[in-house]
């Protein structure tokens, strides 16, 4: 259970933000005990790789915070986030050691499918939500926004490995906020169609 629970909340993370997950669980298996990569996944806590994974950060927290640009950004990350997530609840199956949990040891794939899946499915909610919020406030909203998301990322991934029962809280609250954002959405799109199908006066 908390190896699921770990995973989830990394994965969830990265949907908001690829690098943040997987520069805090490669810098944690160096510093820490609370990490322990698996076979396969050394690569992670290489301080060569996460540097390249730093920069990579530094890259996205800025363009994530400038109107217009966000969305492109967010385009190509539709393909990282969802590996990154991969990687990232699949790299800590060590945490089934805690549950003694094996099964999601002897069939990886599952961690990759359930990790790829949490976090594309974030991805499409804040893919779909930033471009309202950057209407709604003309632009404004977008740094904000991005920072609240670049918060959460982090504070999810620390949660996801310290306290990875608290996760079932911050996914119900996460579900929550996507239903109201998919409500806001379709309602913007009802009232654009509606004005566009008015005779000019």
């Amino acid at each position: 259970m908390l190896a699921a629970l770990t995973g989830l909340g990394l994965s969830t993370a990265a949907g908001l933000n690829a690098y943040i997950p997987l520069l805090v669980v490669g810098v944690l298996a160096n510093f820490t005990d609370a990490v322990k990569l698996p076979d396969g996944y050394a690569w992670l806590s290489n301080w060569g790789v996460l540097a390249v994974i730093a920069v990579l950060l530094i890259a996205e927290t800025v363009l994530d915070k400038v109107p217009a640009v966000d969305s492109v950004n967010d385009a190509i990350q539709t393909v990282i986030r969802p590996a990154s997530g991969g990687v990232v609840f699949s790299a800590t199956s060590a945490a089934a050691e805690l549950d003694r949990s094996t099964w999601m040891a002897e069939h990886p794939w599952a961690g990759w499918l359930l990790g790829i899946v949490m976090a594309l499915a974030v991805h499409v909610i804040k893919t779909t939500a930033r471009p309202v919020i950057n209407v709604g406030t003309a632009g404004t909203g977008a740094p904000v926004v991005s920072t609240a998301e670049d918060a959460g990322a982090l504070g999810m991934s620390l949660i996801a490995i310290f306290l990875p029962v608290l996760v079932i809280v911050v996914l119900l609250l996460l579900a929550v906020l996507s239903w109201w954002l998919i409500r806001k959405v379709r309602r913007r799109r009802a009232r654009r169609r509606a004005a566009g199908a008015l005779p000019p006066a």
